[in-house]
C-alpha cells in the first residue's frame, strides 16, 4: 500500500460530508473496504461512536452476580473470597447485605497480612464507593472514571437500591472488544445455583451440559450453546431484562451487549439441584 497517498485519499473520502452518525459509520466502512482503515481500527472507531448510546444498565454486572465482601467478615474469610474470585476490587456490603459501605482493594488487604500484629478493622481499608444511576451514559462514565481515577462504580436503581456494578474495563470493552485475562481463561463454572431455585447460566454453556445439570431434554437442533438456543427462541437479540417462558423455565437476560447475550437467569419451580458444573 502506498502510504504517501493516504492524505489525498482521506481528504477525498471526507469531502462527502456525512449528514448523521449512520452516514458517518457507512463512510468509515467504505474506507475499510477501500483499505484506508483496517478491520480492527474500524471496529474500535464504531465502538467509540456508539458508546454514547449505551447506559450503565446495559453493561453492568447485576447484583446477583456481584462478588462482595461482608462488612463483618473475618480477614481469613475475606482473603478466601479474593483468592477464589481473582478480582482486585470488591464492594463491602453492610446493612444486612443491602448497602455498599465502601470498596476494598485486594492490595490493601495484602498490606494487612504483611502486618499481622495489627488489629483488623475493615473501615481502615475501605475506600469510598462511587454511585451512579442506571441511566448514566457510558461516554460520560468513562470520562468520570478517568477524572476520578476510580475503576469501579456501584449502579443504583430509581429507588436508590443496589442494581449492580460497572468497571472501567466493562466500558473499554464496549469500544475495543472483550479483554480476556488469565482468570477469564480459567473460568469453567457455567451454571451457579442461588436461593429460591434460581440459577445463573453463562450463554456459552453447551446444551449438552445444561441438559445434564438440570436433567432436562432440550433439543436445540443446530445450536450448540444455551445462549444460541434462547436467542433463537426470542426471535431477536434480546436486551438485558427481557424474559421468556421456555421448556418449563422462566428465562431472564441478565447481561448482554449489542453483539451477544452473555448471562441468563433460569427459574423453575420445584428444582432441587444444587450442583455446579
Amino acid at each position: 500500500m502506498n502510504y504517501r497517498a493516504w492524505p489525498k485519499r482521506l481528504a477525498a473520502l471526507f469531502a462527502r460530508r456525512p449528514g448523521d452518525r449512520a452516514a458517518l459509520i457507512e463512510l468509515l466502512r467504505d474506507a475499510e473496504r477501500r483499505n484506508l482503515l483496517d478491520r480492527e481500527a474500524l471496529a474500535m472507531t464504531e465502538g467509540a461512536l456508539q458508546v454514547s448510546e449505551f447506559q450503565a444498565r446495559d453493561i453492568m454486572i447485576p447484583r446477583v452476580q456481584m462478588t462482595v465482601i461482608e462488612h463483618e467478615a473475618e480477614p481469613e474469610t475475606i482473603l478466601s473470597v479474593v483468592v477464589e474470585s481473582g478480582h482486585s476490587r470488591f464492594p463491602v456490603m453492610a446493612g444486612g447485605g443491602e448497602e455498599v459501605a465502601g470498596i476494598l482493594l485486594a492490595k490493601d488487604l495484602l498490606g494487612y497480612f504483611a502486618r499481622p500484629d495489627e488489629k483488623f478493622d475493615i473501615k481502615d481499608l475501605m475506600r469510598p464507593a462511587a454511585f451512579i444511576p442506571e441511566s448514566k451514559r457510558l461516554n460520560v462514565l468513562l470520562r468520570e472514571f478517568r477524572n476520578s481515577r476510580n475503576h469501579m462504580a456501584i449502579v443504583i436503581d430509581e429507588y436508590s437500591a443496589v442494581a449492580g456494578l460497572v468497571t472501567i474495563e466493562d466500558v473499554i470493552e464496549e469500544i475495543i472488544g472483550e479483554i480476556a485475562d488469565e482468570h477469564d481463561l480459567e473460568e469453567e463454572i457455567n451454571i451457579s445455583a442461588h436461593e429460591k431455585d434460581r440459577y445463573t447460566v453463562r450463554a456459552l454453556t453447551p446444551v449438552e451440559a445444561f441438559n445434564k445439570y438440570f436433567e432436562a431434554a432440550i433439543n436445540a437442533g443446530e445450536y450448540d450453546t444455551i445462549g444460541g438456543y434462547v436467542v433463537n427462541a426470542f426471535g431477536h437479540l434480546p436486551k438485558r431484562g427481557e424474559t421468556i417462558e421456555l421448556d418449563g423455565f422462566r428465562i431472564k437476560v441478565l447481561r448482554a451487549d449489542k453483539r451477544r447475550v452473555k448471562l441468563l437467569l433460569f427459574t423453575r419451580a420445584g428444582l432441587e439441584t444444587t450442583r455446579a458444573c
